[in-house]
């Protein structure tokens, strides 16, 4: 099975005009979109262009600190975005959604690479970067739904958690509804994303290997180890900024802040 062709700068000009077709429909149909999908597509050159040129580099010097530095930079601005996202936020909202992207991070990342792949060198670059980056993306998607859901009803719904509180009910009690809420709402995707995978799409790890010439079933055998690591991963993260969350919105004494 033969590989694709490399792509020249040429080629990706031509795929700009791809974009360039959904920014016309938009000044067409007046969405008042355009100028947000123009800074998404520089950002996105500039960011992946920057990241290439980066990893370039790390490759070659096959070493473990340039590997966790860059780990954990992706870990930070992944907790950054998940909390930037949320429309109501807390004193130590960054912070717990950085807590609960480094755990996930580590402990998925490590159980993938280490056990289920058996990665050696453990920092290899060419396995280790795009697995965790894979874990963080996807994990940063439903932490910020979570965490949005979550600090939504605590605002909307004030005055009913405190009424539940005041009749003698535990945190735990009057956070129930709201915690479940938005731990379903975060995991909602990645349900989504298992139940449509082989009919609906073809998911992206999968489709580049198979671009790459690796063999279809070897190509989804990977894509299943992927699949399952990130709802590993989602169900992990939103469960534990949740659980943060509830922890840093209710006083010692019951009350909400």
């Amino acid at each position: 099975m033969n590989a694709v062709q490399s792509l020249s700068l040429v080629d990706l000009a031509l795929a700009t005009v791809l974009v360039l077709i959904a920014g016309a429909l938009s000044l067409a149909l007046r969405l008042g979109i355009g100028r947000t999908l123009l800074v998404a597509t520089v950002r996105t050159v500039a960011q992946l262009g920057l990241i290439g040129l980066v990893l370039e580099r790390i490759f070659d010097l096959a070493a473990a600190w340039p590997v966790a530095l860059i780990l954990v930079l992706m870990t930070l601005f992944a907790g950054r975005e998940a909390a930037a996202r949320t429309r109501h936020r807390y004193r130590f909202a960054m912070f717990d959604a950085w807590l609960a992207m480094a755990a996930v991070g580590l402990v998925v990342g490590a159980i993938v690479t280490q056990i289920v792949v058996g990665v050696t060198p453990w920092y290899n670059p060419q396995y280790i970067i795009p697995l965790v980056g894979m874990i963080l993306g996807n994990s940063l998607n439903g932490v910020s739904l979570c965490l949005d859901r979550f600090l939504n009803h605590v605002h909307e719904r004030r005055p009913e958690i405190e009424l539940v509180l005041a009749f003698g009910a535990t945190r735990r009690e009057a956070l129930r509804t709201p915690l479940a809420d938005a731990v379903r709402t975060g995991l909602t995707p990645i349900i989504q994303a298992m139940a449509g995978a082989g009919i609906v799409s073809l998911p992206g790890m999968m489709t580049g290997q198979i671009l790459s010439g690796t063999p279809p079933l070897q190509a989804v055998a990977y894509q299943i180890v992927v699949m399952f690591m990130l709802a590993a991963a989602t169900a992990l993260g939103t469960i534990f900024v949740a659980a943060l969350a509830a922890r840093r919105v209710m006083a010692p004494d019951g009350m909400l802040r």
